[in-house]
């Protein structure tokens, strides 16, 4: 028999169980929080790495710049001292084609190295900022490890004290019931028993069968609503119980006897007229 006292425990434990669930549900959620926080430091140090590859880069063709404006440099400085001992007009035209060219390299070579200087200074600036902002997030996502590692510790706690006490609450309910219970109030927002008014469940708001309703009200087993599943206790409405109940669109267990055993007659009432034309031909 399903006493008062029952339902009682299960209301506190319906509180209980619902806490619990909350507990983990916001521990399950933890783990995204700081994913999105390693996943920001993954990309900064992405970046990091792609800048430090463009650095070097433009480093190494500085240095060969800075070669090619050498060899520029030391051939001009050759042609111009070979000047000196030039004796024909071809070899001094020559000569000075030659320190022509070795001047517009160096003048190149030159613009291409304030270029490079200029995209390596940029360059350095941002892996600077880059490396600091690196630091200050591993230092965040650290600090917030051990937060979120004290966080999960105090719920954990605090689910193993709901669990105590629903122990203690589940210690003489069937276990298939609490089972039941405890997956209805996960799926129904917290909520796994309620009343039922006339024939009226109060969850789901549909009509039940009156005969279903009866069972409920003597209370002989726990009754599950037929449609949303909350475990149901009867509670008299305040229109008083007769006025409350609708039968409509619905009907006790005989009544859907009574409407097969018509359909039944029915069928052989058609059968017998069908045989009877069949012969008369």
């Amino acid at each position: 028999m399903v006493t008062e006292q029952d339902l009682d425990k299960l209301r506190t434990l319906q509180e209980i169980v619902y806490e619990k669930i909350g507990l983990e549900k916001s521990i399950q959620e933890i783990p995204k929080l700081l994913g999105t926080q390693e996943e920001l430091l993954n990309r900064i140090k992405k970046t990091f790495i792609e800048k430090n590859q463009d650095f070097e880069k433009i480093k190494a063709e500085e240095n060969e710049l800075r070669n090619k404006l050498y060899e520029a440099e030391s051939a001009r400085e050759k042609s111009e001292k070979n000047m000196d001992f030039t004796s024909t007009q071809r070899e001094y035209e020559a000569l000075d084609k030659e320190i022509q060219d070795a001047a517009q390299k160096e003048e190149q070579y030159r613009k291409e190295l304030q270029q490079r200087e200029k995209i390596l200074n940029d360059l350095g600036e941002q892996i600077k900022q880059q490396t600091s902002l690196i630091e200050q997030q591993e230092k965040e996502l650290e600090d917030r490890k051990k937060k979120i590692e004290n966080e999960i510790s105090d719920k954990q706690k605090q689910i193993d004290n709901l669990r105590k006490k629903e122990a203690k609450l589940t210690d003489n309910l069937d276990n298939e019931v609490v089972f039941k219970f405890e997956r209805i109030i996960k799926n129904k927002m917290g909520v796994g028993i309620v009343a039922i008014k006339g024939n009226v469940c109060m969850g789901c708001h549909m009509i039940l069968p009156i005969q279903f309703a009866n069972e409920v009200r003597i209370g002989k087993d726990f009754v599950f609503c037929p449609y949303c599943s909350r475990i149901l206790f009867y509670e008299e409405s305040a229109d008083g119980e007769e006025s409350f109940f609708n039968t409509e669109d619905t009907g006790a267990l005989s009544d859907l006897d009574d409407e097969e055993e018509a359909e039944y007659e029915g069928e052989e009432e058609e059968e017998e007229e069908k045989a009877s034309i069949d012969y008369d031909e």
